[in-house]
């Protein structure tokens, strides 16, 4: 299968972050708040669905891809683009690789963030060792790519990769604090009409489609924030151990004191 490379809202950029879905919506339900916070702080993001989620029980493929286009504007996304992987289906193998390879090259995100290692949707975690994977290999100067443009692209590994929390309550490594973005967060996620309650649907119930959903997101990211002193929180997994210099500037709450003496 050819793999192609839909652009739904501009041509990929340089950015600060570059997150990726397996499906449209993966992104926003679980880490919609943290990026509409660092746009907010002035970071620039682009987002990448790997599928066009053609096996949902719920709406269709074209359906989601308008509304992904919509979530994209709403939340202030730089570009998002769309792989045709075959949703449900798709594999780790060299054309997968390459086309998240040149994409990551593309745009030279510093932070990359991608789908839960483990969940009960198998797509979620083959999707996050492909892109765990092609973060690596973007990396390595023999392994050579083509840009949009038809440049030769220089190689270019993320200085850091994080994988959100998706249906299993895996235990995050970090939290971010999303307390002023979560009401944000939810209006988001309304651009998703299809995937979510809407009384009186002709649809198939699914575990996202039920009218008490949303308040199930406000919990979750409840008990995320608690432990950190968060009203709402979002968790993330990171492969490798997190490199602080300095403490006091990775923990603002930590203060400093006013004798230096």
């Amino acid at each position: 299968m050819e793999i192609r490379t839909n652009f739904l809202l501009n041509a990929p950029d340089v950015i600060d972050i570059l997150a990726f879905g397996v499906h449209p919506d993966d992104v926003e339900l679980c880490c919609g708040g943290t990026l509409l916070r660092h746009i907010a702080l002035g970071y620039s993001v682009g987002l990448a669905d790997l599928t066009r989620g053609e096996l949902g029980t719920r709406g269709n493929a074209d359906l989601r891809t308008e509304e992904a286009l919509s979530a994209a504007n709403f939340m202030g996304a730089r570009f998002r683009v769309q792989f045709n992987l075959r949703d449900g289906f798709f594999s780790q193998g060299e054309e997968e690789l390459m086309a998240v390879i040149r994409l990551i090259r593309e745009c030279r995100p510093s932070l990359v963030l991608a789908n839960a290692v483990r969940d009960r949707h198998p797509d979620h975690g083959r999707a996050a060792r492909l892109v765990a994977d092609a973060a690596f290999y973007a990396g390595l100067s023999k392994v050579v790519t083509t840009g949009y443009h038809g440049q030769n692209q220089e190689r270019w590994r993320p200085a850091m990769l994080m994988h959100y929390i998706q249906d299993h309550q895996l235990e995050p490594d970090i939290a971010i604090d999303i307390s002023e973005y979560m009401d944000d967060k939810i209006n988001l996620l309304q651009c998703y009409a299809s995937q979510f309650y809407q009384e009186q649907s002709p649809e198939p119930a699914t575990p996202i489609s039920g009218a008490d959903f949303f308040e199930t997101i406000r919990a979750n990211a409840k008990v995320v924030g608690r432990p950190c002193g968060f009203s709402y929180g979002e968790g993330f997994q990171l492969p490798v151990h997190a490199g602080i210099q300095d403490v006091f500037q990775s923990f603002p709450a930590l203060g400093r004191t006013k004798n230096n003496s």
